[in-house]
């Protein structure tokens, strides 16, 4: 739990435990800056094992004049999981923002696939590059039938008959959407919705994925289903995922490699598994 500083408190979003002590946010900012270290490029390759598939390599960035980042370096192998943690406002959500496109970069590189993708558009990012976004916010239209939502994720392909094909891959993989095809998104569940929004992204068969808070506004059961469906496109399919996950223990429990964001930087950088059992990191945002 944590306080709003008005001796009310409330979940803070990243754990399913308690605490003995109750921390506010400005709290948990704090002490994370106090565990802080600075993560040697050489140890954060040695968790990509190999050749990184996606870099980032002394990254700024940032809104307008406003810089986020302070010169992030992060690495992830081909088919890996990663999980990016911190206190609200460290610049999670701004290094998938970064790797897709939507930021100012003052310096730095970002690298995918051996290729320097750090001034491409969004647009070159999904077509050329291979990387897809899926946005944390709702963002399926509501008005169309799941069918066009998903045919909406083929906007850049030239044949349209491509997108149709890889539409009905997705129908005879999710029984789910396949019983909806023709009925309009805004019947489906969260969780429902959740799905389309991850299968809109697979249309162009990307090979590297950006998730923005998968498990955000679901209950149990269908943040259970929404992982193991990035389970099964890591393992089965060989997807490469960056993600940002608001319930630290499910996101380090699920990736490969962890990385703990405090102020633009990071400030841990290790298996998921590890930094599960690391206390600090527990106490600060698992629960416990």
């Amino acid at each position: 739990m944590m306080s709003d500083g008005n001796g009310r408190n409330f979940a803070g979003g990243y754990g399913e435990g308690s605490v003995d002590t109750v921390l506010s946010v400005g709290d948990v900012a704090r002490e994370a800056e106090a565990i802080a270290r600075t993560v040697p490029r050489e140890e954060i390759l040695a968790l990509s094992k190999g050749a990184p598939f996606v870099s980032l390599e002394g990254l700024h960035a940032g809104y307008g004049a406003m810089e986020i980042l302070h010169g992030v370096d992060l690495a992830v192998g081909k088919g890996q999981s990663l999980c990016l943690v911190g206190p609200n406002g460290a610049g999670k959500s701004t290094i998938l923002h970064s790797i897709f496109g939507f930021t100012k970069i003052s310096s730095g590189r970002i690298v995918a696939d051996g290729r320097d993708v750090t001034r491409a558009s969004p647009s070159e990012k999904l077509r050329d590059a291979g990387i897809a976004y899926i946005l944390q916010n709702n963002s399926v239209f509501p008005d169309m039938t799941v069918e066009e939502n998903l045919l909406m994720g083929g906007y850049l392909l030239a044949d349209t008959r491509k997108a149709q094909e890889a539409a009905e891959r997705v129908f005879a993989r999710y029984d789910r959407l396949a019983a909806r095809r023709s009925e309009r998104a805004r019947v489906l569940s969260g969780g429902e919705r959740r799905l389309l929004e991850i299968s809109r992204a697979l249309i162009m068969d990307p090979d590297v994925l950006l998730v923005d808070e998968p498990s955000i506004g679901l209950e149990p059961r269908m943040i259970d289903m929404v992982f193991e469906i990035l389970a099964d496109l890591q393992t089965a399919q060989g997807k490469t995922i960056l993600m940002v996950e608001q319930n630290a223990k499910r996101g380090l429990d699920f990736a490969d490699v962890g990385y703990v964001l405090v102020a633009g930087r990071v400030a841990l950088a290790g298996k998921g598994e590890a930094l599960l059992e690391n206390p600090d990191v527990g106490r600060l945002f698992l629960g416990g």
